[in-house]
């Protein structure tokens, strides 16, 4: 499973792999299903329009128009698990296991490859200067790339990373998928643990929400709800 949140109406979107259906949750918990037939579908993203972009393991991202209406992004990607977009409305595509990649895309879908120095690369998500975070499954390292593709080790000795997320003070949340941990990372590298026990933690996005004060965690892949609020001033 892997979901993204609606910034518009702040409803949470699910990619249900076996059955091929996305799904709709409001912030109650109401469920429905907003697509189907989308194969086995994998990562998820909005772009600013709101349109919701889904890669599937058949190698198609597709965009679904708010009011569910699918076309084809792009085809013949091998592999794409995560995706990412940047400031500018490119998106970035994560995927391969025997060649691993990250591609970016024009909003055009123009393609390019960004870099093909990873190991089996899953979440990607990118901080507010810019840069690009990687999780690297297979090597247990975080990667960051600059705008330019440059690359630098942010975290290391993980044990499965598998996906990534920034909160609004820019901190990083990394699910470690062979721990059972979800580990928070400030701007500076500094690790510690935000949770811990889960079964196999996989994909995480912050839920936006109308108060800056309440900011949400999503840990889907261990079925968990997870809400941090700072302190009262």
């Amino acid at each position: 499973m892997l979901i993204a949140s609606s910034a518009q109406a702040q409803n949470l979107f699910e990619t249900d792999y076996s059955s091929g259906n996305i799904y709709e949750f409001t912030p109650s918990g109401a469920q429905s299903t907003f697509a189907s037939g989308a194969g086995n579908p994998n990562g998820l993203a909005f772009n600013s329009g709101g349109d919701l972009f889904v890669a599937n393991h058949q190698g198609n991202i597709y965009e679904y128009t708010p009011g569910g209406v699918q076309s084809t992004f792009v085809s013949a990607v091998y592999q794409p698990i995560g995706l990412a977009f940047d400031s500018v409305g490119d998106l970035f595509v994560a995927g391969g296991n025997q060649s691993p990649y990250i591609y970016e895309y024009t909003p055009g879908g123009v393609q390019s490859t960004f870099t093909t120095a990873v190991n089996n690369p899953i979440g990607l998500a990118f901080n507010s200067a810019g840069d690009l975070f990687e999780a690297d499954f297979n090597s247990g390292n975080i990667y960051e790339f600059t705008p330019g593709g440059v690359r630098t080790t942010f975290a290391s000795g993980l044990n499965g990373p598998a996906a990534l997320a920034f909160d609004s003070a820019g901190d990083l949340f990394e699910s470690d998928q062979n721990t059972g941990n979800i580990y928070e990372f400030t701007p500076g590298g500094s690790r510690s643990t935000f949770a811990s026990g889960l079964n196999q933690p996989s994909f995480l996005a912050i839920q936006p929400v109308p108060e800056p004060s309440a900011l949400g965690l999503l840990a889907v892949g261990a079925t968990v709800l997870l809400f941090r609020r700072p302190a009262a001033e």
